[in-house]
């Protein structure tokens, strides 16, 4: 019974099956090959638009130098008080961009608004004694399972080309996020205002593999430099390109995303309907937030269940965990399989 990260989770057999073809023969080095020309035409034509994509190794290395593009060392990014970047990718972001700082925008909303975007700069800065925004970076599906929609980073989107702001978008599970919003990827992309986003495959059935794609080129420009510095151009890179050949083939990736947000909408139903049981937000991708007796978290882990305790902070504002609650979030992977929820939830139900 893993639910405890989708990081957990290996790779799915067309992808491995890419890997594998990728390994005959010899091809040019550092993304200089068929494999990664493939996936590069494969984004272009699924975001509908001219793209520069360069590959990485994880999410954190791929985040930091897009927002390294993105922002001098003088200068700000303003994400939610729960972002990605901010609450667990240590110091990566500043390390990369030189010193850049990140600011939390005002408000408990469970995700950035373009008000609250408006509301965290009615200050002006105070140059040159305070760091510049000149970024956004928004989570897709976010840190509490949450998705936006295309009109919601619509709105976003156009508030933030007023205030002069470029967007980021942390796209570890932009696939789940996808499949659960049934559009066009270009729709919650560069149609919305984002300039650049980082996809994550690693997440939903890749190896390891984070493809950075700009839809605003001139932001590229020099891009390969920062990836070099950043020990991130790999000399056999074709297999970062053929794990994304094999992801984005028949909607490969869309499927695997869609399989983890069914299951986690059924682990979410089932939890919902056991006594004692509290869903704090909605089940909207592949991840569910609970609030569970303290009693069932530790007879449930006694039994072999995976999960994580999630922090206080990222509750709904105005509830907080009493002494004999537990605030865990479950999350379910391409290869959750079916008999995992049952049992759970079973189990659950017996405790």
């Amino acid at each position: 019974m893993h639910f405890g990260s989708d990081n957990m989770a290996g790779a799915s057999a067309p992808v491995l099956k890419a890997v594998m073809a990728a390994n005959e023969g010899a091809v040019s080095s550092y993304g200089n090959d068929p494999w990664c020309d493939a996936a590069r035409a494969q984004l272009a034509g699924i975001f509908e638009h001219d793209v520069k994509v360069f590959f990485a190794s994880t999410g954190t290395v791929a985040n930091s130098l897009a927002l390294a593009a993105l922002v001098p060392p003088w200068g700000a990014v303003l994400c939610h008080r729960q972002a990605h970047v901010l609450m667990d990718e240590s110091s990566a972001p500043e390390f990369f961009t030189g010193g850049a700082r990140l600011v939390t925008l005002p408000g408990d909303a469970p995700k950035v608004t373009a008000a609250s975007l408006r509301r965290g700069l009615r200050v002006a800065p105070h140059a040159p004694h305070n760091v510049v925004p000149r970024a956004l970076t928004l989570t897709q599906a976010n840190e509490n399972g949450l998705v936006y929609t295309p009109d919601e980073l619509a709105e976003i989107g156009a508030t933030a080309r007023q205030l002069g702001l470029k967007i980021h978008m942390d796209g570890a599970r932009f696939a789940n996020a996808l499949a659960a919003l049934n559009c066009a990827p270009a729709d919650i992309t560069w149609r919305a205002g984002v300039d650049v986003l980082c996809l994550g495959a690693s997440k939903n059935g890749a190896l390891m593999a984070e493809a950075i794609v700009f839809f605003d080129e001139a932001v590229a420009v020099d891009f390969d430099y920062r990836l070099k510095r950043a020990g991130q151009m790999a000399a056999k890179g074709r297999f970062f390109g053929a794990q994304f050949a094999g992801w984005l083939t028949d909607d490969h990736w869309l499927h695997l995303a869609g399989h983890a947000n069914a299951m986690a909408r059924q682990l979410s139903d089932g939890l919902a309907a056991v006594p004692g049981v509290e869903l704090v937000w909605p089940t909207e991708a592949n991840e569910v937030f609970t609030l569970i007796p303290a009693l069932m978290a530790e007879r449930l882990r006694a039994e072999g269940a995976v999960f994580y305790d999630w922090s206080p902070d990222a509750l709904p504002e105005g509830r907080d965990i009493g002494d004999d609650e537990a605030y865990v979030r479950w999350v379910c992977s391409f290869n959750t399989r079916q008999e995992e929820v049952d049992e759970l939830l079973a189990r659950a139900r017996s405790v």
